[in-house]
């Protein structure tokens, strides 16, 4: 039986926890074990984050076992703004970690997005191994626009879907609620946020609309969720992958945004609304709240266009099937 060995073994609700438990439900419908052992006997190593086990990794890549890294965005808010000694330490423990496996052990190397390859080559140089640009999948049949929801008719809902808005992150935050605001004057707004902010961060937060904290939501209830929202605000700057848009889409949830990171790489135009940033986002500077608050309201009046057109975008290029298959040919292609 093939055999896959995953590393390292991460859990949690969304990120590279989301990605392991999708990718290990694709391997097993078709027969490939899984192994997060080092030193099983693998055909193939998937590295999807730092290791500390990298004396075990030389020893598989010795061995001459195929070690594929999996790469997301690179750590770099702390450069920027601080975020305190712990988050700065491990953001750059985090880096280097990764740059030192691509170099040294990788034999094949995965992007999420043709901005995190070119982030990645702009800040650390070309991979000296092959490469390839895999997207995220999600399971169409589970993220879904079919099934309950509570969408409220006498409010607008704008959805946060992260998994922190916590400390050096939470400038997305405060843009959404500006954002809402600035819609308010037309819309009836209120702003729903899924993921963890810290108690600091909500006592700052001044709103003239009202928001909603609902902390950490189980995988289970984000489609739910989804379905219970008008549009989707994607709150991170830069973003690499983002698991929580792909995710909305597939229920049909509308994205806006501003136009940084991979945001534009997902959202097609007629699936949500995406404007310029406005400023230099790599210095987390203000973006153009008026321009998106004035864009989004065709989100909300064209409600069916735009939630069909969503769930148009992930059938069309987010499945689960894909993206394993492309993940098993880099993996375990001889020919590639």
């Amino acid at each position: 039986m093939t055999r896959i060995c995953i590393t390292p073994f991460v859990q949690g609700t969304g990120g590279m926890a989301s990605f392991r438990l999708k990718f290990e439900q694709g391997l097993k419908t078709r027969g490939i074990d899984v192994t997060h052992d080092l030193n099983d006997n693998s055909d193939a190593i998937l590295v999807i984050a730092g290791t500390r086990f990298l004396l075990d990794l030389n020893r598989a890549h010795r061995r001459g076992i195929r070690i594929v890294q999996r790469l997301d965005g690179v750590n770099w808010v702390q450069r920027v703004k601080w975020s305190g000694i712990k988050y700065t330490i491990r953001a750059e423990y985090g880096n280097a970690m990764l740059s030192l496996i691509r170099h040294r052990f990788a034999d094949r190397v995965i992007y999420q997005s043709q901005f995190i390859r070119k982030w990645w080559e702009d800040w650390y140089g070309v991979a000296k191994a092959p490469d390839s640009v895999i997207i995220n999948g999600v399971d169409l049949s589970v993220y879904t626009p079919d099934g309950g929801h509570e969408r409220p008719d006498n409010i607008y809902r704008m959805l946060l879907l992260e998994g922190s808005l916590a400390r050096g992150l939470s400038s997305g935050l405060f843009h959404a609620v500006s954002i809402a605001e600035k819609m308010s004057a037309k819309y009836p707004m209120e702003v729903v946020v899924a993921g963890t902010v810290d108690e600091a961060t909500q006592r700052r937060l001044q709103s003239k609309v009202p928001v909603k904290f609902l902390g950490t939501v189980p995988r289970v209830d984000i489609p739910k969720l989804a379905r219970s929202s008008h549009m989707m605000y994607c709150a991170e700057v830069n973003p690499p992958c983002p698991n929580s848009v792909i995710e909305a889409l597939a229920c049909g949830l509308p994205v806006i945004g501003f136009d940084s990171g991979s945001l534009k790489e997902l959202v097609s135009d007629d699936a949500g609304c995406i404007v310029p940033y406005g400023s230099d986002p790599w210095k987390l500077e203000t973006p153009n709240i008026d321009a998106l608050a004035a864009s989004a309201g065709q989100v909300l009046e064209k409600q069916s266009q735009f939630r069909a057109a969503a769930r148009r975008r992930a059938e069309s290029a987010f499945g689960l099937d894909p993206m394993v298959d492309s993940y098993l040919k880099v993996l375990l292609d001889d020919g590639r």
